[in-house]
């Protein structure tokens, strides 16, 4: 009796572990997949220039999957800011910059979030185009809004005519919704 007793309670035991490990273990996996690094620059310049923090974050993963030192050849950084728009940023903020400052978190988020803004403001606050923009460079953007074959009203894009641009747009979109699943209930 105290054998079969045992057993009972070593296989509600391994079960009651299994289930746990199952149920929580998708979110780790989910967790190392989405990583979320830097976190207090993310909330206080997305605060700041008043960007949607799960924006951000996925964001950063899609341009350097959170390497600091990221560079794509043209890019920087985090925020992967090419040396132009860094120059364009920093006399905007009015700072001194030096191009090695876009390896520097604090000030990469800084740049990158700002120009995300700006990218959101001037248009209208569709975030689609943003992410567009900030990945095609807003003449492209802004040749396709002027295009019947991409646009039809002029003012959202029906087709993306760069395969990488599409895929990119459609990344963070996606990316800002896992974020938000596997970090908010952390804040709550």
């Amino acid at each position: 009796m105290k054998r079969r007793h045992r057993r009972l309670i070593y296989f509600i035991t391994v079960i009651a572990v299994i289930t746990f490990v199952v149920s929580k273990g998708s979110q780790l996996v989910f967790k190392i997949l989405y990583p979320l690094r830097y976190e207090e620059y993310i909330i206080e310049y997305s605060n700041k220039y008043e960007l949607d923090k799960y924006l951000v974050m996925s964001l950063i993963k899609a341009e350097s999957n959170y390497i600091y030192d990221a560079h794509s050849g043209f890019a920087r950084g985090l925020m992967q800011i090419t040396d132009d728009t860094a120059l364009w940023i920093s006399e905007k903020l009015d700072t001194d910059f030096k191009y090695e400052d876009l390896n520097n978190p604090q000030i990469n988020i800084n740049m990158g979030c700002y120009y995300l803004k700006y990218l959101t403001d001037y248009y209208k606050g569709n975030t689609s185009l943003a992410l567009a923009a900030y990945n095609a460079g807003m003449g492209n953007v802004n040749r396709w809004l002027s295009d019947s074959r991409y646009s039809k009203t002029g003012n959202t894009l029906d087709y993306i005519p760069f395969p990488e641009t599409e895929k990119y747009v459609e990344k963070v979109n996606k990316g800002i919704n896992i974020y938000k699943k596997l970090y908010q209930k952390q804040e709550e």
